[in-house]
C-alpha cells in the first residue's frame, strides 16, 4: 500500500503558530496526528507539541494501528499534557485538540480518533465517506436540533470545546466505529478549525476534483481559506494524505 503525504501549518492572522503535526510512515504501519493548542502565556503550542511528540514517539514503538492503540495514544497524549501543567502556574490551563489517523499497511485498513474539534475527514469516489464530529458546544446543539450545521461556523460559541487534552476529569475521546477497509485513491485531510472554518465541504470536495497531488489539494484549499478568513483569524493546520506514493519518513512541524 502507498501513500502520499502533504502538510501545510501557519499561523494565520496570529503572532504566532499552536498547532502542531507530524507523521510517521513505515512498510507496516502509519500515523498521522494534527493538534490545535490553547492556553495563555504561550501554552497552547507547548501543549500541542508535547501531544504530537508523545503521539509520535509511542506510535513509533508500538506500531498498532488498531482502535484499542488509538485510545492508548490519545490516553498517553491526555497524561503528558497534564503532567506538563504541573511544570509550570504558566502551563497550568494550557489545552490542546487531537485528531489521529493511524492504518495497518499489511491489512490495508485504517483507524481514527479524535478529541475537540479538529477534524478528520475520508473522501472516496468523489465524496466525504466519514467526517468526525466536534466535541463542541455548538455541535452539541446542532446534534440536539437547536441550530443548524452552519452554526458550526458562525455561532459565538464555536471555539467553547467539550473535551481537550489536558483534561483530568471528564475527558473524552471518540474513535472510528470499526477499521475501514481502504481501497485505491481513497483519500484523507487531517485538519484544525482554522482550516475547516473558512474550506466548507463541498469546496474541499471541488477542489479535490481540481488538485493533480494532495500538495497542489492545500495549497488550493489554503487559498480558498485566504480568501474568505477574517483579519486576525486563526492558526490554520493540515495534513492531506492519498493512497498513492510510497514514502517512509517521520516529520514534525509546528509551533512557528
Amino acid at each position: 500500500m502507498d501513500l502520499d503525504t502533504a502538510t501545510l501549518s501557519q499561523p494565520g492572522g496570529r503572532g504566532y503558530n499552536e498547532d502542531s503535526c507530524a507523521f510517521w510512515v513505515s512498510e507496516r504501519a502509519a500515523c498521522w496526528v494534527v493538534c490545535d493548542g490553547a492556553g495563555g502565556h504561550g501554552g497552547g503550542d507547548v501543549a500541542s507539541r508535547v501531544a504530537v511528540e508523545t503521539i509520535a514517539r509511542c506510535f513509533r514503538e508500538r506500531a498498532e494501528a488498531s482502535i484499542e492503540g488509538v485510545a492508548e495514544l490519545l490516553q498517553d497524549a491526555n497524561e503528558a499534557v497534564i503532567e506538563q501543567q504541573y511544570q509550570s502556574s504558566e502551563l497550568r490551563n494550557m489545552r490542546s485538540t487531537v485528531v489521529i489517523l493511524a492504518v495497518d499497511r499489511e491489512n490495508g485498513a485504517a483507524v481514527w480518533g479524535h478529541v475537540g474539534d479538529s477534524r478528520l475527514y475520508c473522501i472516496r469516489d468523489g465524496r466525504i465517506l466519514h467526517q468526525t464530529r466536534d466535541h463542541s458546544v455548538v455541535q452539541s446543539l446542532v446534534d440536539a436540533g437547536y441550530a443548524d450545521v452552519d452554526a458550526l461556523r458562525s455561532h459565538p460559541q464555536r471555539s467553547v470545546l467539550l473535551s481537550a487534552l489536558g483534561t483530568e476529569d471528564d475527558f473524552e475521546a471518540s474513535f472510528a466505529a470499526q477499521p475501514l477497509r481502504l481501497r485505491h485513491n481513497d483519500v484523507f485531510l487531517l485538519c484544525t478549525d482554522g482550516w475547516w472554518e473558512f474550506v466548507h465541504e463541498e469546496k474541499m470536495l471541488e477542489l479535490f476534483e481540481r488538485a493533480a497531488s494532495p500538495r497542489q489539494w492545500l495549497e488550493l484549499m489554503e487559498a480558498e481559506l485566504l480568501a474568505n478568513a477574517r483579519p486576525g483569524h486563526d492558526n490554520y493546520t493540515a495534513v492531506a494524505v492519498w493512497l498513492d506514493d510510497d514514502n517512509t519518513q517521520t516529520q514534525i512541524l509546528g509551533g512557528q
